[in-house]
């Protein structure tokens, strides 16, 4: 009358899962300074809070009596977690499985844990690490993912929950659009990189040889193209990076920015205050300095620096409340307005007007750049 042996099939299946591509893939994996996905989402979760969701969809394989021998599963990973005591949905890619191909997946399945972020009314954050499209798969298998794509609100879920996107390795094609279009992106210098195709796919088509660095490395898109907002040393500080970003947000547009206690005394005075701005207009100073000086102690957390450098975007706190700050910058173009630095703050603004963030800014501007 037990039930044992349907349990212990379970979780042989789920075996299956955990293995990811195998023990050669993943040490390919580590061997090239990356973790794995369930490495990663084990780093940036909060202590055993991940429940997977879909964890035995894969392909599979039978002998001649039908008996399951084994299971290749999905090369998505996806499922609900906590990050700082508040619940969010993961999707990761991974690169063990066929290099995260977006092709070589069940896209239902990672759009489900979009889809489902949204209708939840929590944050999602994005692991993305995946070579894109596979021509080859869409040859042998005369199809494509449509309708599944279609089914990805990718844009329109920006307007109510957290978007967070990582990208943690090589990111194509569709791994680039998923790493790019968040509120919040990250690329790890010297690992990720992020282009619609790779350099393959440059040289058969243009006949110009360029590396994945070149082609779209961190420096490419967190200081050139502003793709991609800010650059990470290591992968656990894009973790780091992500789990902050999201302190200062509500899980949705449907609450208010989380209130945090607050050791800083109301009545500070920073003396230095009087003296930061000079007096002869042709000196500059260091705007993040008199961020620090009026905002909570440590509480300033910088998003896109190094695009658009003549403005500073900022989170922060005010007695606790998180606010959005802006501030001009005189060590670039003396504060003044280029293309760049116009598209950084409009999305800044719009950002934090979805989330209900009061913004505070500090206005030290000469007018646009031109030319």
């Amino acid at each position: 009358m037990s039930w044992q042996k349907e349990v212990d099939e379970i979780t042989r299946r789920r075996k299956f899962a955990e293995d990811l591509g195998g023990t050669d893939a993943v040490a390919r994996q580590h061997e090239s300074g990356r973790l794995t996905v369930r490495e990663r989402i084990d780093m940036i979760a909060d202590p055993g809070s991940f429940r997977e969701l879909g964890a035995l969809a894969g392909k599979a394989t039978y002998d001649e009596d039908h008996n399951l021998m084994s299971v290749r599963p999905s090369n998505a990973v996806i499922g609900t977690a906590k990050i700082n005591g508040r619940k969010v949905s993961l999707n990761g890619d991974d690169w063990t499985i066929r290099g995260g191909s977006s092709e070589a997946t069940v896209s239902e399945k990672w759009i489900y844990a979009e889809n489902y972020a949204l209708e939840m009314r929590m944050p999602l954050i994005r692991l993305v690490e995946s070579a894109g499209g596979s021509i080859k798969l869409l040859e042998q298998q005369a199809s494509t993912k449509i309708p599944g794509y279609p089914t990805w609100l990718m844009a329109s879920k920006l307007g109510y929950i957290p978007v967070v996107g990582l990208a943690l390795g090589p990111c194509a094609g569709l791994g680039a659009l998923k790493a790019a279009c968040a509120h919040y992106s990250v690329m790890v210098k010297g690992t990720s990189q992020v282009f619609a195709g790779g350099p393959p796919l440059v040289e058969r088509g243009m006949g110009v040889k360029v590396d994945k660095e070149e082609l779209g490395g961190s420096k490419v898109h967190v200081r050139e193209s502003g793709v991609i907002g800010n650059e990470a040393e290591t992968e656990a500080d894009a973790f780091a990076m992500a789990r902050r970003f999201l302190s200062y947000l509500p899980s949705s547009v449907f609450e208010l920015p989380p209130v945090t206690d607050c050791d800083d005394p109301r009545n500070r005075r920073e003396e230095e205050l009087l003296s930061i701005i000079p007096r002869e207009q042709r000196r500059v100073y260091k705007p993040r300095k008199l961020i620090e000086l009026v905002m909570d102690r440590g509480s300033v957390f910088e998003l896109t620096q190094h695009y658009g450098r003549s403005v500073v975007t900022c989170f922060a706190r005010l007695d606790g409340r998180p606010v959005g700050v802006i501030s001009n910058d005189p060590m670039h173009y003396g504060g003044g307005l280029t293309r760049a630095a116009a598209e950084k703050m409009e999305s800044f603004i719009d950002l934090c007007d979805t989330f209900h963030l009061p913004v505070v800014n500090f206005v030290d501007q000469p007018g646009t750049v031109v030319g």
